[in-house]
């Protein structure tokens, strides 16, 4: 018999902790009456769905939407099932109300955040580069001479946060640390212990000091992708918020293609399938196509801007004279807002690169892994040390080739 994973020890323990008439109460729930058809967010049979779905059973909902979503599953009609929370999973910290997206980063901490699922996440992930943006902040700020941005000082941020916890990341190994401890010692001005909102001059302020003009672009431009927002919602730009930002499909267009009859198929902005994509063993299934982990283009939802360095990986160019016919003789539509060529894509995107590489090429999450993405706990104001995977680390250094371990 195959070991029980984390999620699955966690449900085990919790049926057996449950009433007897909870665990085998198995009414549909109100949710699926309307939704029915929708997707399960995982494998049925992965530790995680039944976590869900055996907490869901102690608050009257045995498909286990109410954990994540919040509501009402006992409601018949759309406005009662979409408002409030059992009062039993609102005492225990779980979902306070009902939540349309349930990885927001206002909300997360009640859900993907709760005590019995990724507790900790949604704090790193808020203190992290990929919420704060302060790095970004720091460096365009200081090619307009913003005073308080010179001599690497971070003072600013997308939201006012502070680190709490001290200077010890909340996460990573001994040796990972020890090395950020004596990272910060070298760089303090880099790693601030608080953040507050970057400024929003007026018009007047801006006219008496035309350098504060710089603050209007970064917020218009700069700041308008991270993971409190949902971005511009254009095409090949879709995406949800806070977690959901990278772990829920979305396609180019925006459009569900799901089986929950509720959901408007011609209507952009929802997500593609009601799944969870995550690491390269969770599998999402739609339609004929299965694939596993975050595909490239979620992270180009964001990524296609600044350095452009996501949609350079796919190998796609922008073009002033627009993208290449397609097969009915016709200019593509615009992607991220831009016209593309393909040109060449990196050789580690690649179907077929080179040994070792897994098959269809490597993911951005293949070298960019959790600390790089959720955060340490600690607030850096520079991807200085927030990228743990690095060249060498796989090729070796021009006077030492890495071999693999025998």
């Amino acid at each position: 018999m195959k070991t029980l994973n984390g999620f699955l020890k966690a449900a085990a323990l919790l049926v057996l902790a449950l009433p007897a008439f909870s665990v085998q109460a198995k009414t549909e729930s109100g949710c699926i009456t309307c939704h029915k058809g929708i997707e399960d967010i995982r494998d049925p049979a992965s530790g995680m769905m039944v976590l869900i779905k055996s907490l869901g059973a102690t608050h009257g909902d045995s498909e286990g939407c109410v954990i994540c979503h919040g509501g009402d599953p006992k409601a018949t009609e759309a406005k009662a099932a979409h408002s409030g929370s059992p009062a039993a999973l609102k005492q225990a910290g779980g979902a306070q109300t009902f939540y349309p997206d349930p990885g927001a980063m206002d909300i997360n901490t009640f859900t993907c955040g709760q005590s019995a699922c990724h507790k900790g996440y949604e704090e790193r992930l808020e203190k992290s580069l990929m919420n704060t943006e302060a790095g970004k902040i720091q460096g365009n700020l200081h090619t307009w001479g913003i005073e308080e941005v010179q001599n690497y000082k971070v003072p600013w941020g997308n939201y006012d946060v502070k680190d709490g916890d001290g200077p010890v990341p909340a996460v990573g190994t001994d040796e990972y640390k020890a090395y950020m401890k004596d990272m910060m010692a070298a760089h303090k001005e880099q790693f601030p212990t608080e953040l507050t909102q970057i400024p929003s001059p007026s018009v007047e302020e801006i006219e008496k000091d035309p350098k504060l003009a710089g603050f209007t672009y970064q917020r218009q431009q700069c700041q308008r992708c991270h993971v409190t927002v949902k971005g511009r919602e254009k095409r090949g730009d879709y995406r949800g918020q806070g977690c959901s930002s990278c772990h829920i499909p979305y396609g180019n267009e925006g459009i569900y293609e799901g089986n929950d009859p509720t959901i408007d198929k011609a209507q952009k902005g929802h997500l593609l399938t009601h799944q969870i994509q995550a690491t390269r063993k969770s599998v999402v299934k739609h339609g004929d196509i299965e694939y596993s982990g975050i595909p490239v283009e979620t992270c180009n939802s964001c990524h296609n801007r600044g350095k452009r360095i996501g949609v350079t990986y796919q190998g796609l160019m922008e073009f002033p004279y627009g993208s290449p016919f397609n097969e009915k003789g016709e200019k593509q539509p615009k992607l991220h807002t831009k016209q593309y060529l393909f040109i060449s894509d990196d050789l580690h995107h690649q179907i077929k690169s080179r040994p070792g590489n897994p098959e269809g090429g490597l993911l951005c999450q293949d070298c960019h892994t959790t600390i790089d993405m959720h955060g340490d706990g600690n607030i850096p104001g520079t991807t200085l040390a927030q990228v743990e995977i690095e060249c060498e680390d796989c090729h070796g250094t021009p006077e030492k080739f890495r071999r693999k371990a025998t």
